[in-house]
């Protein structure tokens, strides 16, 4: 029985270790990120910006490509309009 409880301990303590490491591995990693972005505010800024436009330019062409849409320009407000009903509604009954 002493056998086994020693390698029981020895178990724990390889565990222990291990999980030690992992929280100051996510630490280290967190403040490398919050760093990076505390000396370069204005490059995370403009990523972000054109991260935003592209996917706005991209939702325009897409939109552009349905010839409904682009005989008809005032059922995009419609749908844009609806699907930002929906989404509120959905927001508030799962919050």
């Amino acid at each position: 029985m002493s056998k086994i409880s020693e390698q029981t301990q020895l178990v724990e303590a390889e565990i222990r270790k291990l999980e030690d490491m992992g929280g100051s591995l996510s630490g280290k990693a967190k403040k490398l990120r919050d760093s990076a972005f505390t000396r370069f505010p204005v490059v995370f800024m403009l990523l972000s910006t054109f991260g935003l436009v592209a996917t706005l330019y991209g939702f325009e062409k897409v939109i552009d490509e349905v010839g409904f849409f682009a005989s008809h320009p005032e059922m995009i407000l419609v749908v844009g309009l609806v699907t930002l009903a929906f989404t509120g509604t959905l927001y508030r009954k799962l919050n």
